[in-house]
């Protein structure tokens, strides 16, 4: 299985298999073209709905138990995910934002932080990785986020995480070239979804649709980083290079 020349993969594996951006990335290429979806994520009736409405949707879905903190796993779920074709598009999704205050005043809350949304990452990344190389071809999706671009006082441990993550996959995207794959680095702002439900909406806020349009149209034309909007490139560009006397002073 490969992605043909319009980039439609054949394909999905879902990391964090419930997460609204990748199951809208899913229902995005079904409607496209019929499609096998690896949904790796913890069993639950969250879960199990997931793969009923995937289903519904037109995929052929095989459901796998998926622990993020469990990385000694994570080898053997994506080689079990490959038992049933190649993989062409995986996308990490799985991730915490936890209570910002919590995590820099708590080790536990922000060692969870770190397993989940760094650790777990790279665990997947490795094992994607090896299969990419097996492979000859396919196209790692790493969700991380505006937030690791510049450490902020509101939110800096999960912005931390998102950093490392941000800095593995960049790197492993260019590892991978010369075997044939390629990874997509996908930096959304605020999504209204599931994880921000309850949470002030702020300016420039996106929807798990639009960044899965955002994501299809990326690997489809081969990028390899993405911001969602496009616009907050530009503004966090501009957040980066702010004397940090200023930057301090922002309201966030």
């Amino acid at each position: 299985m490969v992605i043909d020349a319009l980039g439609m993969p054949q394909s999905l594996l879902l990391f964090g298999g419930t997460s609204d951006i990748a199951v809208a990335v899913a229902r995005e290429y079904a409607s496209r073209r019929p499609l096998r979806v690896v949904l790796a994520a913890r069993p639950s009736p969250l879960r199990d709905g997931t793969v009923a409405a995937l289903d519904s949707a037109g995929c052929t879905v095989e459901p796998l138990d998926f622990e993020a903190t469990r990385p000694e796993t994570h080898q053997a779920l994506v080689e079990q995910a490959a038992a049933g074709g190649d993989i062409d598009v995986a996308i990490v999704a799985q991730g915490l934002l936890g209570d910002a205050e919590q995590a820099w005043t708590d080790s536990a809350a922000a060692i969870q932080l770190a397993q989940v949304n760094y650790v777990s990452a790279v665990s997947c990344g490795v094992a994607l990785g090896a299969q990419v190389r097996r492979q000859g071809h396919g196209v790692i999706v790493a969700m991380s986020s505006v937030a690791g671009e510049r450490a902020r006082r509101s939110n800096f441990v999960y912005g931390s995480t998102k950093a490392g993550l941000d800095a593995f996959y960049s790197g492993l995207g260019m590892a991978l070239r010369e075997y044939g794959g390629r990874v997509l680095v996908v930096r959304p702002g605020f999504v209204r979804s599931k994880m921000t439900e309850g949470m002030s909406t702020p300016p420039m806020s996106t929807t798990p649709e639009a960044v899965a349009d955002a994501i299809v149209e990326g690997i489809a034309s081969g990028a390899e980083e993405i911001w969602v909007p496009k616009s907050m490139h530009a503004v966090m560009s501009g957040v980066r290079h702010l004397p940090k006397p200023i930057f301090r002073r922002l309201p966030f």
